[in-house]
């Protein structure tokens, strides 16, 4: 097989990957491996047709670019961004009020993974980063995001300050998360409507182009010594409010 492809591995990114909308390619598992988990992984490759092979650990190893792989590797073909039209289609389709997660320059692989994971727990439609200033979607992402990313629409747009400004044209509110406290508290803003959450970078927070393009500015309120959360704990925290008031919205 001539196609590029990109490789996942551990058990939860590699179960997403051939449930997810990408094609799987094939299916590594280590010799000697059997268990539960790797039937069912098995047993999945088998419902799509995907071919498995038994390859040594040294080559999982090779393939995954680390050692920690749970014996399993998955090549898929590589991964594609949703564009913001799509994005919107999706929302527009769901007959929910928009629900969308912007990205200000989150570089750590880990965090954007994690960021990735809450994003789809909570429902989101979809999650946009500017192509320049955050890392990509690859496969340290997919398995920080416990295969979220095979699910979640990421759309990677080229100017973050125009997509707010299409998003907001749309009839979007779009809010800023302050991490140093300038904002009104998170808890006192209605976020029923149609909402984007914008997170900015580690230490660093939202660029000033990007505050004043919002609608509004939240803070988390911190009652600790420590004077910010992490981006990821702060998107759990953004998210996981709207997902609160839109519950507590009586059924008519």
């Amino acid at each position: 097989m001539h196609m590029k492809a990109d490789y996942l591995y551990g058990f939860h990114p590699v179960r997403e990957g051939l449930r997810g909308r990408r094609l799987p390619l094939e299916l590594f598992v280590a010799d000697g491996v059997v268990n539960e988990r790797v039937q069912k992984l098995l047993d999945l490759a088998a419902e799509r047709g995907v071919p498995v092979r038994r390859r040594q650990k040294a080559d999982l190893d090779r393939l995954a670019g680390q050692p920690h792989h749970q014996g399993v590797v998955l090549s898929i073909e590589p991964f594609t961004y949703t564009d913001l039209d799509d994005l919107f289609g999706v929302w527009r389709n769901s007959a929910r009020p928009a629900f969308f997660l912007l990205l200000d320059g989150i570089t750590d692989p880990h965090n954007f993974g994690a960021i990735l994971r809450n994003a789809d727990a909570a429902g989101c439609h979809g999650v946009g980063v500017a192509k320049d200033r955050s890392c990509p979607v690859t496969n340290v992402v997919d398995k920080a995001s416990a295969g979220a990313a095979e699910h979640l629409p990421v759309c990677q747009v080229t100017n973050l300050g125009r997509a707010i400004e299409q998003i907001k044209a749309a009839g979007i509110w779009v809010y800023g998360l302050s991490g140093d406290g300038g904002g009104k508290p998170l808890y006192d803003e209605k976020l029923t409507g149609d909402v984007a959450l914008v997170i900015g970078a580690e230490g660093e927070g939202l660029r000033l182009l990007t505050r004043k393009l919002c609608d509004g500015l939240l803070a988390i309120p911190m009652a600790g010594q420590v004077a910010s959360l992490n981006a990821a704990s702060a998107s759990a925290v953004a998210l996981f409010e709207v997902v609160r008031q839109r519950r507590t919205i009586p059924k008519s």
